[in-house]
């Protein structure tokens, strides 16, 4: 009986003993994994970034309430007498649902797929940019032939373009990686591919939009390392192209000179009635705003409330205060878009982290020329706010280009995990 003891209680020792050698190196594993960058598979890291999701859903939430805000006195007026109150509101609902069932097919999309047909996913926007030219085919609003109707919604093919053109300007550089000091080889076919849509979105017209693409090429560009000589010169072509296309244009020049002078009794109540009362909206909101729900500039004062100038309706509703709160969720986009790129470049994934900027200067462009359009800051154009602003197919391509973005963020951390994407 003492002799089983002793065995069992050697046993027991050797047996914890082996165990705490089992820990100690199991430690010292995870430690060392830890040092060369591999983080246990047991790791808390999570898988994507919420707090860029919470910011979009946030956004979505603040356009629901303030696209109802913006649109339910509208039925008051004679062009939208038929409409109910809540016309809008169930319309945008809509929209942010399929966005929302888009971006979860998008995020499941591994970046290879994106990179593999991003050439025929350009190609697609450019035929549609074709066809919405095309008469009984494009639908015209407001002088201005942007969308193609499919029924019960209608389809912005320059909401494409922008999502086709960040992914192919990305697959472009890495392809063109060598020649990116070249003219000939490097820089001009990407010119000639812009130019053809600048065109085509010019012939609708769309001043907006184009802006925003020639600032999502030139800034993937740029960032893919093309010559300096170079990129400067196509910074001063397009700016002497938007010049020459205002001087050429009677009506652009006088949205310009009504721009300068909004106040102007020339101006006040014919280019510039629509920055004159955006002006007087967000006077009106001072530090707090005037309460949600008490815009007066919204009742049939302020044309297009509920698209391209929501954000003067929040200026006056919820004042200084909400227009900052908004521009920070705006910002943190932005940055989030910049770190999750230099990440992915970090790891060797160049296609990706090019595109993950990308998201970041279309987000930060289209922002800050809506915002800048509505504060007086630049001429008026016809540009949504991103995701806040009313609007299906502005929606749609936000939030997949949002997913997107997270994808290139989730496959980074399952690649700093040392799996395989």
């Amino acid at each position: 009986m003492t002799g089983q003891r002793h065995a069992v209680s050697h046993d027991s020792l050797a047996g914890r003993s082996n165990s705490g050698m089992r820990a100690h190196r199991e430690g010292a594993g995870g430690i060392s994994s830890a040092v060369n960058g591999v983080r246990p598979a047991r790791s808390r890291m999570l898988d994507y970034d919420y707090s860029l999701l919470w910011v979009m859903i946030a956004l979505l939430g603040l356009g629901i309430v303030m696209v109802y805000s913006a649109s339910i006195a509208m039925p008051d007026s004679p062009k939208y007498a038929s409409y109910r109150d809540y016309h809008f509101l169930v319309r945008h609902l809509i929209s942010i649902t399929t966005a929302l069932v888009g971006a979860i097919i998008a995020f499941k999309i591994p970046i290879k797929t994106w990179e593999k047909y991003a050439p025929k996913l350009f190609l697609i926007a450019l035929v549609l940019l074709v066809i919405v030219l095309i008469p009984h085919i494009g639908k015209g609003v407001n002088g201005a032939r942007r969308w193609i109707p499919l029924g019960i919604t209608n389809m912005q093919p320059s909401e494409i373009m922008k999502l086709a053109v960040t992914i192919y300007a990305a697959n472009y550089t890495v392809r063109k990686q060598e020649f990116m000091h070249s003219f000939g080889k490097g820089f001009l076919p990407m010119a000639v591919a812009v130019g053809a849509v600048g065109a085509l979105l010019l012939l609708e017209p769309d001043m907006g939009a184009f802006m925003v693409i020639a600032a999502i090429a030139m800034g993937v560009l740029f960032l893919g390392g093309v010559n300096g000589k170079l990129f400067g010169g196509l910074v001063a072509t397009a700016v002497g192209t938007f010049a020459l296309l205002v001087w050429a244009s009677p009506w652009r020049r006088e949205r310009i000179f009504a721009y300068l002078d909004p106040w102007d009794d020339r101006y006040a109540q014919g280019k510039a009635y629509q920055l004159t009362h955006s002006l007087i909206a967000f006077g009106r909101g001072e530090w707090f705003g005037v309460g949600l729900g008490g815009s007066v500039e919204k009742l049939n004062y302020l044309p297009e409330a509920h698209t391209d100038f929501i954000l003067a309706v929040i200026g006056e509703e919820l004042g200084f205060v909400g227009v900052i709160c908004v521009i920070l969720l705006f910002y943190w986009i932005v940055r989030r878009a910049f770190e999750i790129g230099r990440q992915a470049l970090a790891l060797d994934r160049t296609f990706a982290g090019l595109m993950a900027k990308g998201v970041g200067i279309w987000f930060g462009a289209q922002t800050f020329i809506n915002m800048g359009v509505n504060l007086g800051l630049l001429p008026t154009k016809g540009l949504t706010l991103p995701l806040v602003s009313y609007g299906g197919s502005g929606i749609l391509l936000n939030c997949i280009a949002l997913a997107v973005l997270l994808r290139v963020d989730y496959e980074n951390r399952v690649l700093m995990r040392g799996g395989k994407v």
